[in-house]
This record gives structure tokens, sequence and C-alpha cells, in this order.
């Protein structure tokens, strides 16, 4: 089995959260076997702007959902979002 690559988008829960913080606070939550292969910002809208990290995990492990799940947990996280899954 291959690798499964997974843009999602993390929301935080105000302008005011230190998004290197929370970029921090995400790769620490990561579940076993997952990585991160970068991030990127999206302004969003009124100074809120959302967390885009690109997530590798294997095939066999249940698609995004644990790592769905971790993100979810982080503090000031509103919500979590897969964009785009492809894999590798």
């Amino acid at each position: 089995m291959g690798d499964v690559a997974a843009k999602i988008k993390v929301m935080p829960n105000s302008p005011e959260v230190d998004l290197d913080d929370l970029q921090d606070r995400l790769e620490e939550e990561l579940p076993e076997g997952a990585k991160i292969r970068g991030f990127e910002r999206d302004d969003v809208a009124f100074g809120l702007v959302a967390l885009l990290p690109t997530v590798i995990v294997p095939d066999g492990a249940g698609g995004t959902e644990a790592v769905e799940e971790a993100f979810s947990q982080v503090e000031d996280v509103e919500s979590v979002t897969v964009e785009n899954v492809g894999r590798l």
C-alpha cells in the first residue's frame, strides 16, 4: 500500500490565535504514522486566517479520520475539514 496526501483546512476560533503556536500544537497531536509535509495559510475574512497543512498518512490507516479527530481536539481550533485527498 502507498501513502495518501490530504490538504486539511483548520479554522482557528478567533483572529487573535497565534498561528505559529497553533501550527506547533497541530504537529504535536499528529497520530502515529502521520506526518505534515507543509503548511499554507489562507486569508478567510475579517482578519481570520485558516491553516492548511498537507498531511501524509499510510493508505491502510483508515484515511484521514484519526488526523481530523486529533486536530479537532487542539485548543483554539473551531473546525477541521478535508479540502483535497490524493494518493502518492
